[in-house]
């Protein structure tokens, strides 16, 4: 009996102990309720009641926790009305985790979305509405939103983002501001084509600021026939009219593309597509005029409420630990600071609170600077502060305005890896602290306490695609200072500025970064909207770095950029020091190092990097599936290549010639020009001459240098050919055009009678009326493009052919069943000969690509 008793006994124990075991494991489901103990069968309905359920385990020491707890989410969207919050007392251990996590095969959805429901069609006169729009646009009341007005900036319609009403529909088009007075804090544009509000209600305006944008809530409206007067509220307007950097440009000289570009938004009168939305707050009514295919009878209209959904905040000394959160998606959130105060961005969104130039440059760390500037970071669907060993593993990150996920400050050994982010309006991943809002963006941070350091870091494996599709300047992945962070093998895409962003501060002055390494990622069809762009972009000290075996590819053509050519696969701008940059494949050499630091080692970049480095970049194995999620490309945008059209690139030449039988140091040229964003492949030598051929920023500062570089040699600038050859003007419509060029750099002078040089120049200026033979003779080699060049008596002669063709191979096309050619070439002998060092009876010297590294 006593023997029987005790067997009771210990099977009741092992009962009791499996019971409270399963007690470990809390469940969460949009069925259960928040009085459920969290089982399986009676799982609680909020995520923030499990995470009490849990933190009371943890308190109560209690001993199921041994090995951690597991929070488990069933599938279904959790409706938010405030952020879920994740505290020191919620932290783990590295015995005990806690995981937050999907149940098998389901996708919970923290949302802070309200649906907007009641849709019918509009059947009432609006004042202001277009006349086009009369009859097809759906009106729903405004939902009630925790007891106050609701603002937001967005509205999504089946999962879709639809479009704030905005003036001008087609970012390929936009208007030109004429004119700003900085003084009375006005700006002048032209009177829009549609009509315009009679009071700026909550009108704004979007202008495009060099490598960011602007958004300026519109104070008044002044029309004077074909130009308009625009005021705007306080504190962007100050902001905006006294910042230097990035300003809005006024191309006085036509130097800069043309003025900065802009739209307007957010006013009924613009409400003239299929797709655009306009909400009247007064009168509490959203009016939507539905794409083709949706029926708003049954649609699901989405706005979003909140503008963080998942905030994971401790102190330095008591820190998050321990936290795991996997396979969990974060939809709907907003962010209203531009409606609020404006949004006048500094760089990489970063939105200034107060800017200006300097009236006498200089501070005690940086004698040359010229302005001074303190920013604010803007809000993310998850924040993290102060927190380590925590994760974000297969969660997605869909439909957020601002910032997805933002690893702020104080927070080390963290990993990010296998997340989706998409339709992403700000930046996808953000770590790191940039300024303080005390603290000038020019001064370097070093903090005494380590601790508020980002450190040890690893961003991997994510898919980033359509990020930055509200606020213009901001990046796929940014990270500000920052320690020992890897960033690996993701895939970026469809942004509108730079892929990856790494540093702040724009100084050569020792700070908190260090040994932070890009490798292996993929991006690709970035810089959709702004220049002055890299697809990685790296700022400031940052000793024992490295950026290796990234493949970046297909930059955007954009036809408003300040300056059509200032964009880069790779970019170390101001203060850049201590990296190594090395075996990154990309198209083409187009390469800046800005105002670098010491340090830096570039080998082996560029088209010859070997095509395994391409194959190897972006999404490992275990995380290919996410492929699937990436945004289609945008067939109506043109990519963007090294190009050398004489209309669109105006290219030049630039030579150096040495004294004969020296040869000129390459190395010191090749610098020159990575360090001015000129690709070292435009650079050509033969014997005692370099050249310089392509579009040459700041060329007559170029030519200087290399004055300056080499005292006593000759230099040369050609700025301008007086014979140009080009497929598309020449070969008709159905020219085969080809994207990329070889180019083919030769060099002869003219012989020295000035009677015959100019009978050279006459043959050359009539050619295409008298001899049409020869442009068809080039036709048919399939050149795309010929240039002659004259400086004295010396030609340069450059032949584009496309990339990858010998001209061995097309040149005898010129010829073929074409004898006028050969009767041109014969003409032109008496005309021309070698330059100082070709042999007897030599004319046209070949000039060699120099080595890119």
């Amino acid at each position: 009996m006593k023997s029987a008793c005790k067997y009771i006994l210990c099977a009741l124990w092992i009962t009791l102990v499996s019971i409270s075991v399963q007690a470990a494991d809390i469940y969460v489901s949009p069925q259960g309720n928040d009085s459920n103990p969290g089982t399986q069968q009676q799982p609680k309905v909020t995520l923030s009641a499990a995470l009490r359920q849990a933190r009371e385990l943890r308190r109560l020491n209690d001993v199921t926790i041994k090995d951690g707890i597991h929070i488990i989410v069933s599938g279904g969207n959790y409706q938010l009305n405030e952020p879920v919050f994740i505290r020191p007392e919620d932290s783990g251990t590295a015995q005990s985790p806690t995981w937050i996590e999907a149940a098998p095969n389901q996708t919970p959805v923290l949302s802070g979305g309200v649906k907007v429901s009641g849709w019918k069609k509009l059947n009432v006169p609006v004042a202001g509405l277009p006349t086009n729009a009369r009859g097809k646009v759906w009106v729903a009341d405004l939902p009630d939103y925790q007891g106050s007005k609701f603002q937001f900036r967005q509205l999504w319609i089946n999962g879709r983002k639809a479009i704030r009403a905005r003036e001008s529909d087609d970012n390929d088009r936009l208007s030109r501001i004429l004119s700003v007075d900085k003084v009375k804090q006005e700006m002048w544009i032209p009177t829009p084509s549609v009509k315009l509000p009679a009071k700026a209600g909550r009108m704004e305006m979007v202008i495009h600021q060099m490598w960011a944008i602007a958004n300026l809530r519109v104070k008044s409206i002044t029309t004077e026939g074909n130009k308009t007067k625009l005021t705007f509220q306080q504190p962007e307007s100050r902001i905006q009219f006294e910042h230097p950097w990035p300003a809005a440009v006024i191309d006085k000289n036509n130097q800069q593309n043309g003025n900065s570009a802009f739209y307007l938004s957010n006013a009924i009168e613009f409400l003239n597509q299929p797709g655009e939305w306009f909400a009247d707050e007064h009168a509490g009514k959203l009016y939507y005029w539905p794409r083709t295919g949706e029926n708003m009878t049954q649609a699901e209209a989405v706005v979003p409420g909140l503008e963080t959904l998942l905030q994971i905040t401790g102190t330095p000394d008591r820190q998050v630990s321990y936290i795991y959160v996997k396979g969990i998606g974060f939809k709907y959130a907003t962010w209203l600071r531009p409606s609020q105060q404006g949004h006048v961005p500094h760089q990489a969104g970063m939105y200034m609170l107060d800017a200006y130039k300097l009236k006498v440059a200089g501070t005690p760390e940086k004698a040359g600077l010229e302005n001074q500037a303190w920013v604010g970071r803007p809000a993310a669907a998850v924040e993290v502060f102060y927190a380590n060993h925590t994760g974000f593993e297969q969660c997605r990150f869909e439909h957020v305005a601002s910032t997805g996920l933002d690893y702020q400050r104080g927070t080390h050994n963290d990993e990010i890896k296998g997340n989706l982010f998409k339709d992403i309006g700000g930046t996808a991943i953000q770590v790191g602290a940039f300024s303080d809002e005390a603290t000038e963006v020019h001064l370097p941070y070093n903090p005494s306490d380590l601790r508020e350091v980002c450190t040890n870091e690893k961003i991997s494996n994510n898919m980033i695609s359509d990020a930055t599709n509200e606020d213009w300047g901001c990046v796929g992945i940014g990270a500000g200072y920052v320690k020992n962070i890897n960033i690996e093998h993701n895939d970026i895409s469809e942004v509108s500025y730079s892929g990856i962003s790494m540093g702040w501060g724009w100084t050569k002055l020792k700070n908190a970064m260090s040994n932070n390494r890009i490798y292996g990622n993929k991006i690709h069809r970035y810089g959709k909207h702004l220049y002055d762009v890299s697809g990685i972009y790296t700022l400031s000290a940052q000793q024992g770095s490295a950026i290796e075996n990234n493949y970046i590819d297909s930059i955007y053509q954009v036809p408003y950029a300040h300056d059509l050519h200032h964009w880069f696969y790779l970019y170390c701008d101001e203060g850049s020091s201590g990296f190594t940059v090395r075996n990154n494949w990309c198209p083409a050499d187009k390469f800046l190092q800005n105002a670098n630091g010491p340090d830096n080692q570039w080998t082996s970049n560029g088209p010859t990097v070997s095509h395994d480095v391409k194959q190897n970049a972006g999404l490992q194995k275990d995380y290919l599936s996410l492929l699937k999620y990436i945004a289609p490309i945008d067939k109506r945008e043109a990519i963007n290549y090294l190009g050398y059209d004489i209309k669109a690139d105006k290219p030049q030449v630039i030579e150096l010639v040495v004294e004969q039988g020296h040869t000129p140091d390459v190395a010191k040229v090749k610098d020159l020009c990575v360090r001015n964003g000129i690709p070292v492949s435009s650079v050509y030598q033969w014997q005692n001459r370099l050249a310089i051929f392509g579009n040459i920023p700041n060329a007559e500062r170029i030519a200087q240098q290399l004055k300056s570089m080499f005292n006593g040699a000759e230099v040369k600038s050609y700025n301008t050919p007086f014979y140009t050859f080009n497929a598309r003007q020449h070969c008709g419509l159905g020219a085969a055009v080809a994207k990329e060029w070889d180019n083919i750099v030769l060099t002869a002078n003219l012989v020295s009678d000035v009677k015959k040089q100019q009978e050279y120049l006459d043959y050359h200026a009539t050619q295409f009326q008298k001899w049409p033979e020869v442009a068809k003779g080039f036709c048919n080699a399939n050149f795309q493009q010929l240039l002659v060049y004259k400086n004295g008596r010396q030609l340069m002669l450059i032949i584009s052919i496309p990339k990858g063709e010998s001209l061995d191979k097309l040149n005898p096309k010129t010829t073929e069943n074409n004898p006028r050619v050969d009767d041109w070439n014969a003409i032109m002998k008496q005309y021309q000969e070698g330059v100082s060092g070709t042999k007897p009876g030599e004319v046209w010297v070949f000039m060699q690509p120099v080595k890119q590294s």
